[in-house]
């Protein structure tokens, strides 16, 4: 039985990957969880799992914590500094990072550092800081094994493969729920509008980047590092059945797929027990009642911010950081309804603008950056809420 560390375990990928352990009895032993801010739902989790420490980073609801989990011997840590003790400790055998947001940058250093294998869910962590984790995992010999549907698929695709031979990679993207409105009809789009995505059930946030094509823009920069290829190897088509979740084309011009139906345990359990595929079946994917899959380019000036990341990636240098974490608050914003849909490529681009971008970043240039890009994008975000 393997010993599993779970950041950010109240989320929706954590709530799955709990799922993924109970359909698979016996393969795991919950050593740790974190939560960010949902003190009910990690109690829940500790008596059910036992872990021997749980961590919370707000620290607000520690105490509460503290008392309803008294007769559980649990080691209880808060904060940001427990969330980092947690994904940094080295008696697990797989630290699972499905931290939403940059805050899940920095837990995922330092369980490379431990010399950890990571299963990452966390998209910030390589879209801020890609070349960091990435050296970070080679001189400690840890595997980053990822999460995302569309990377996991990739990865699968290019297992027995040698990356010499591949000529492109092809990550696809469902669209969200805007892909047939027009530039006009977006300005006036809404939070409960776009949380309303045709194929997958996420959380918010990222249901948000969705809608915005945001994530497949990181995605397209998690991919140049995960895979190593250039960035003029890796393309982005809509794909609105959302059954085929990214393809690898060769040089000789076959192509391999992986396809499947749209349900994150199903990536998250591959990533868990690679290279194995279980014996633990998820939702049936029946091609013939799907009865046909269809391909378009996306709109790159319908939806600005998979071009802002594109740009974002060939500068390199923190400017993916000040791409993420403007995206992080302008989604945030709009959500809290205080700026309008379209105001989310705007306020990134002027941030990307103006917020001077240095090349080679170490990992306290990143979370450097990042103070400064929130400070940014509060008063941004202030004086289009007048």
């Amino acid at each position: 039985m393997r010993n599993l560390s779970i950041l950010g375990s109240t989320g929706s990928i954590g709530s799955n990957t709990l799922k993924v352990v109970d359909a698979n009895a016996g393969s795991f032993n919950i050593k740790y969880l974190t939560a960010g801010n949902n003190a009910e739902k990690l109690i829940g989790q500790a008596r059910k799992y036992k872990p021997e420490g749980v961590a919370i980073a707000n620290a607000d609801k520690a105490g509460i914590i503290r008392s309803k989990l008294a007769k559980n011997n649990t080691e209880i840590l808060e904060g940001r500094e427990g969330i980092l003790e947690i994904a940094g400790r080295d008696d697990v055998d797989l630290v699972v990072n499905s931290i939403v947001g940059p805050a899940g940058m920095e837990p995922t250093y330092r369980a490379l550092q431990a010399g950890k294998d990571i299963a990452l869910s966390n998209k910030e962590s390589l879209v801020m800081g890609g070349n960091v984790i990435i050296e970070k995992a080679q001189q400690n010999d840890a595997n980053i094994y990822p999460v995302d549907s569309e990377h996991n698929a990739i990865w699968q695709c290019l297992r027995g493969e040698s990356l010499s031979s591949v000529d492109k990679l092809i990550l696809t993207a469902s669209g969200g729920p805007f892909r047939n409105l027009s530039g006009e009809e977006l300005q006036n789009v809404s939070p409960e509008d776009a949380l309303d995505h045709p194929t997958w059930n996420m959380g918010k946030k990222i249901t948000i980047d969705s809608a915005t094509m945001m994530n497949k823009g990181f995605e397209l920069i998690e991919a140049y590092w995960l895979f190593g290829m250039a960035v003029d190897q890796i393309e982005v088509v809509v794909h609105p059945q959302s059954i085929i979740h990214s393809m690898v084309e060769f040089k000789d011009g076959s192509i391999k797929a992986q396809l499947g139906f749209p349900d994150m345990k199903l990536p998250i359990q591959y990533a868990l027990f690679y290279p194995d595929h279980q014996d633990v079946r998820w939702e049936n994917t029946d091609l013939t009642a799907i009865g046909s899959l269809t391909f378009e380019q996306p709109d790159y000036q319908k939806f600005p911010c998979l071009k802002l990341a594109k740009q974002a990636l060939i500068r390199q240098g923190t400017a993916p950081a000040i791409l993420n974490v403007a995206n992080d608050l302008a989604v945030h914003a709009f959500l809290a309804k205080n700026i309008g849909f379209t105001s989310i490529p705007e306020i990134i681009e002027k941030a990307l603008n103006n917020i001077e971008i240095s090349s080679n970043p170490e990992l306290d240039d990143i979370l450097e950056v990042q103070i400064i890009t929130e400070k940014f994008i509060k008063k941004e975000i202030k004086k289009r809420n007048r």
